[in-house]
């Protein structure tokens, strides 16, 4: 839809359309159809900011200057002069009196902040300590986040928070490459937690992050899965892709395309977690990543809805994860180090009108993934959820 508005007050024919009843005239978004680079913020100025006693800065300072930034601790005060990438370390919080410095820090540079520019925020674990004041401080930094990304969201510009480890600061590379770069254009008003909780690979690359990894994606020929699976092989990962078999044509053009794997399986039939095992076994010896992307909807409300439509979304949704899950885990098919990503939705977090079966389930991923990280982490393994909010897709385009 931003698409089109864009094009819409583009057009000489239409602008004055556009500006007669309101419409808003929106950024063109920042995009790349290219993975990871070495060096995705050469030629950007980054503007490196810390609240004192912080203990994240220097890390990042180094992570910005090998990915080509120009880090500066202060703008200039030449004219036109602009920051593309702005990160506070807010580590150093410990009094009511520092949230001074987020004032001090942004108030004067943000209307000199580029447009799609990127801020990141960093704070301490507020449970890691004994002292309730500092673990409010860098609550308190989720509201600060959300409020600004709010207001510099209409100019492209993303605002997340990262709450991070004393021991996890080597840890930030991958956070400031993706939380800085175009990869994020579409996320904003995130937190989430960066800790040493696991045990890291031995070496982390820059480009082609998934070299030598093998992947599977459910829900793979169309939507999110589909994209998906096509990110994860442009970043060098061997892919397997599963649907059910009615889509079973349309898998194997998508597979053909990437270089995939297919395997067209009902995943909520009885002897599915069996097979997908196995499958993965005698293809690839093992798998490094499991993304659990197919999901279903059967919306109505509670007092209208039938039996079948609850227990349909409830056995695709989340019985059939946890079943394959079992096995995997189980059997060891997926590997140490593994990465493991649950599809969940806004609708989990905040409930949605007609869908207490998917919302349920959804916050189920949600509480099963927090349940089984601590399980997990000796072994390397980590596992996340992921709640989109409305995304255009086959799903949400019969909704």
């Amino acid at each position: 839809m931003s698409d089109y508005l864009i094009n819409l007050n583009q057009n000489p024919m239409t602008s004055w359309l556009t500006k007669a009843v309101g419409l808003p005239n929106p950024v063109e978004l920042a995009r790349s159809d290219e993975g990871y680079q070495k060096q995705p913020f050469k030629g950007k100025t980054a503007l490196l900011l810390s609240v004192p006693g912080g203990y994240a800065g220097t890390s990042v300072g180094e992570v910005l200057t090998a990915a080509g930034a120009i880090v500066l601790n202060e703008l200039s005060s030449a004219p036109g002069a602009r920051a593309d990438l702005v990160v506070l370390d807010a580590t150093g919080c410990g009094e009511p009196d520092d949230y001074k410095a987020l004032y001090e820090a942004f108030q004067p540079i943000l209307k000199r902040i580029a447009q799609n520019g990127r801020i990141l925020l960093l704070a301490g674990i507020p449970e890691a300590g004994d002292d309730p004041v500092t673990a409010a401080l860098a609550r308190g930094l989720e509201g600060f986040g959300r409020s600004l990304g709010k207001e510099l969201g209409k100019y492209g510009t993303t605002v997340n928070l990262a709450y991070v480890a004393k021991d996890a600061v080597d840890r930030l590379d991958g956070v400031v490459r993706f939380f800085c770069g175009v990869q994020c254009t579409y996320v904003s008003g995130q937190s989430f937690r960066v800790t040493a909780g696991v045990s890291a690979p031995a070496s982390v690359p820059v480009t082609a992050v998934l070299g030598g990894k093998v992947a599977l994606v459910t829900g793979a020929a169309g939507g999110i899965g589909l994209a998906t699976a096509q990110r994860l092989a442009q970043e060098g990962a061997r892919l397997i892709c599963l649907d059910v078999p009615a889509v079973k044509e349309t898998l194997d053009k998508v597979c053909a395309d990437m270089g995939a794997t297919a395997l067209a399986l009902d995943i909520t039939g009885a002897d599915a977690p069996r097979v997908v095992a196995d499958f993965v076994m005698e293809h690839f010896g093992g798998v490094d990543v499991v993304v659990h992307n197919a999901g279903i909807t059967r919306d109505k409300t509670l007092a209208n809805m039938k039996p079948e439509f609850w227990n349909q979304v409830l056995s695709v949704n989340l019985a059939a994860i946890l079943a394959v899950d079992k096995v995997l885990l189980a059997e060891q098919v997926l590997r140490d180090e593994g990465r493991m990503v649950y599809l969940s939705s806004m609708s989990g977090i905040a409930g949605n009108y007609g869908q207490t079966n998917y919302a349920t389930t959804k916050a189920a991923l949600i509480g099963y993934v927090a349940a089984q990280a601590p399980l997990l982490a000796a072994r390397g393994i980590c596992t996340n959820a992921v709640a989109p909010g409305f995304i255009e897709t086959g799903m949400t385009e019969a909704m």
